[in-house]
């Protein structure tokens, strides 16, 4: 089905955006390996999330939901995982199979992991390369680079692992098979990426030691189930941020939203903008930090995104490309090679589908340059199947002269159930 978007006048209201889903996977993933129960609130119940939990109850955890977002997750304990009787998909989740992938290498038995054809493109050298030096025996399409993978755990030894790129699943891979290793694995990135994982291991009872950049974790500390609540995404926030930044006139609170500093990235790269951006009532909840965001909307000029900056908003690069196209100047954006390999090839689709509104971009090995000020006119674009894109797409429509239909808007679902309605309730 199509998704319509009109031009708007202004967004105006408070909302409460759906839970995270870096910390909803990672939830129900260390809840499992917890002992005794571990209840989560707020936790997101889109596509991604819920193939990480039909993965882990495909091993044995028991699963009970206690309302339409809270759950408890029956742990079982490090050693409680049980051989699956089928192959596990993990469906459209590079989070999932990346996690697993290093929670399955140090697992006493075989198992299988494969997803939907977007998955089975996406590069996994990057994990298993590290997991074999760690001992786990995995093969797999082009040497273990490519899923379906295959994969018989065991006994792990630690190691020192330098990764040559700042990314949150090759480090949490990692550190989920560094729970089974006999001693400290040691993992070390070139920028910090998020770090949700060491958060939630440090709240459950690992022994983890952080340092900048550097993580350290020690094998066989056992995990115990507490309440977890899951704050508000802010990568879901990012496309209302950016539509009251853009809309003239728009005034816009979002309520309960994870302000992890390695995830802030979006609200510094708008306030460079000179987006007029407020954070209020700071709080922390399960050591992750909350507050609600306000937005007013303005002019944006250009900017330049890159280095540290980029592993801190990778994901919202897609809705800040629209913020661009519609500032003054021109905005560089380098140093995010990763964006080619997510569920689509992000530089190259929004550069495809924000062309065909009028707006100016020149691609880049590594990011492009966007001629900001563009009129955006309404057009017939296409979400790839790409969830970020459809929902950065729709954010451009409420510019844009005539109506924005975008194709395939299922796929919005990954990451934001309710996102269209949501929208339709804030703009006028």
């Amino acid at each position: 089905m199509d998704l319509r978007v009109g031009k708007s006048k202004k967004l105006e209201g408070q909302i409460k955006v759906p839970g995270d889903k870096s910390i909803s996977h990672r939830a129900v993933i260390l809840g499992s390996l917890a002992k005794g129960p571990t209840k989560i609130k707020n936790f997101l119940m889109g596509a991604d999330c819920l193939s990480t939990i039909e993965c882990l109850r495909a091993m044995g955890i028991e699963f009970n939901q206690v309302d339409g977002s809270a759950i408890i997750v029956n742990g079982r304990g490090l050693r409680g995982l049980r051989e699956p009787e089928d192959i596990l998909n993990v469906g459209n989740s590079g989070t999932t199979i990346r996690l697993m992938t290093g929670l399955l290498a140090g697992q006493p038995f075989l198992s299988i992991l494969t997803g939907d054809s977007s998955i089975r493109k996406r590069p996994m050298g990057r994990v298993t390369e590290p997991l074999k030096e760690m001992g786990a025996s995995i093969s797999g399409r082009q040497n273990a680079t490519l899923a379906p993978l295959a994969i018989q755990g065991g006994p792990l030894r630690p190691i020192k692992f330098v990764s040559p790129v700042a990314s949150a699943q090759v480090k949490s891979a990692i550190l989920l098979a560094g729970l089974y290793a006999k001693a400290q694995t040691t993992v070390w990135e070139p920028h910090k990426s998020r770090d949700h994982t060491e958060r939630m291991l440090a709240y459950l009872g690992a022994e983890i030691e952080v340092r900048d950049r550097v993580v350290k974790i020690s094998g066989s500390t056992s995990l115990e189930g507490k309440p977890v609540e899951v704050p508000g995404d802010i990568s879901s926030a990012a496309f209302f941020m950016v539509a009251a930044a853009i809309v003239p006139g728009s005034q816009l609170r979002i309520n309960r939203v994870g302000i992890n500093p390695t995830r802030t990235g979006i609200i510094d790269a708008l306030g460079s903008m000179g987006a007029d951006i407020t954070i209020i009532n700071e709080d922390v909840v399960n050591e992750e930090p909350v507050g609600d965001i306000v937005v007013r909307g303005g002019g944006l000029r250009g900017t330049v995104l890159e280095g540290a900056l980029i592993p801190r908003l990778i994901d919202e690069i897609p809705v800040l490309t629209v913020a661009a196209a519609l500032a003054q100047g021109e905005t560089i954006i380098r140093d995010a090679t990763e964006l080619k390999v997510k569920e689509t090839n992000r530089i190259s689709t929004m550069a495809a589908e924000l062309r065909k509104m009028g707006v100016e971009i020149k691609e880049q090995s590594d990011g492009m340059v966007v001629n900001g000020g563009a009129v955006l006119k309404g057009a017939f674009c296409d979400s790839h199947d790409d969830h970020r894109v459809a929902m950065s797409i729709a954010v451009a429509g409420l510019m844009a002269e005539g109506e924005t239909v975008i194709k395939n808007r299922e796929c919005i679902n990954v990451s934001f159930p309710g996102f269209e309605k949501l929208l339709k309730k804030l703009v006028t």
